[in-house]
């Protein structure tokens, strides 16, 4: 898992020394790799607006951090059958360049080679608007997420019941796709077929005695259709005044009757039920992932920028003012110490758990373990 702090700290006009004195100190110890983290001047406004401001901020963080993670493990969900792909599809769009803007980049690139969108949100505009622009887009993003996997795992669901129905041992799962009509005396008066479950090594005695069980049972009726570990499952007819008898001789004998009534439509509709399901299952599929890659760029995009805006509002609301230097920092080994740095580094606290949380005078913000 990789771990990045966002460090705010006084750095002279080009933001140089700051960035070389910090890489001086890391690398002694090889405690840090330092990249720039650039993040540009806004339009402060009142202490007020930035105290709450500060406050929406910090829930905004926790949220989207909610929401990637959802629709991380919505992505996982969807692609159940190929888990080891996963990764390639929880990617960022590759940045505000050219020649990256088609390209999909690891989501640890896109923090070490951050640059505020400023098309999406213009750092002119007041920091309340660009707050209020981040929030409306990850609530509808939730929005559609809800409703776009609340459908699929409907579907889901519904087929995983059927084809559970498929499954387990002649005496519970469904005999529909078993049997066949040719199987059956039908639409007959008086006779009618009933299904019986034998255990394999009663099979010889099933022979010999099923015939003599009742009055009134068909000579060399029966016949074997479908087998497990267990048992078989075979056919026998009667008629149909002698069924209750069949039905008690049969059970002393442990021969299980399965109750089944013969339906071609009923048949016919669960068979057609089912291949609808499957189908519908590989229609949504496609699109829901697009949609799913899609919209976890934007999420996992928006984040940053709201880490970005927090660090530049904690930076401005702390007592040395506003920092002229963000600084990522993706961290190799405990960070016990950077006394050299420490005093000069300015406090930007967050309050969200695992994800940015303070250490000494940073803030530290993860990427999330995909």
């Amino acid at each position: 898992m990789s771990e990045f702090w966002l460090i705010s700290a006084p750095g002279d006009k080009e933001n140089l020394q700051a960035l070389e004195r910090m890489n001086t100190v890391t690398s002694k110890s090889n405690l840090s790799y330092n990249t720039k983290f650039s993040i540009p001047d806004f339009k402060v406004g009142t202490l007020d607006s930035l105290v709450g401001l500060s406050d929406e901020l910090g829930k905004l963080d926790t949220f989207a951090e909610s929401l990637i993670k959802r629709m991380a493990q919505s992505v996982v969900e969807v692609m159940e059958d190929s888990k080891g792909k996963v990764p390639e599809n929880l990617l960022a769009n590759g940045g505000l360049k050219e020649k990256l803007k088609c390209l999909k980049i690891d989501l640890t690139s896109f923090v070490t080679h951050f640059e505020w969108d400023m098309a999406k949100y213009p750092a002119k505009q007041p920091l309340v608007s660009v707050v209020d622009t981040l929030a409306k887009q990850l609530a509808q993003i939730e929005t559609d997420l809800k409703s776009r996997t609340a459908a699929y795992n409907t579907l889901k669901t519904n087929l995983e019941n059927l084809e559970k129905k498929s499954m387990g041992n002649l005496f519970t799962r469904t005999l529909s796709d078993i049997v066949s009509k040719e199987d059956f005396v039908l639409d007959s008066e008086y006779l009618v077929t009933l299904l019986v479950i034998v255990p394999k090594p009663s099979y010889a005695q099933w022979q010999k005695t099923y015939e003599s069980l009742s009055d009134m049972v068909v000579p060399r009726s029966t016949k074997l259709i479908a087998e497990d570990n267990e048992g078989g499952l075979f056919t026998v007819t009667l008629f149909r005044k002698v069924i209750d008898d069949f039905k008690t001789k049969a059970k002393e004998n442990k021969f299980t009757v399965r109750e089944f009534y013969y339906d071609e439509k009923e048949i016919k509709r669960e068979r057609e039920e089912l291949s609808r399901l499957l189908s519908d299952k590989k229609q949504q599929y496609g699109p829901l992932l697009r949609w799913l890659k899609v919209n976890f760029s934007e999420a996992f995009i928006a984040w940053i920028h709201i880490k970005a805006l927090r660090v530049f509002v904690e930076s401005v609301l702390s007592p040395a003012g506003p920092a002229v230097l963000c600084s990522a920092s993706r961290s190799c080994q405990t960070r016990g110490g950077c006394p050299a740095l420490r005093g000069r580094l300015r406090p930007a606290p967050c309050t969200c758990r695992g994800l940015a949380t303070p250490r000494g005078n940073t803030s530290t913000v993860s990427v999330l373990d995909l």
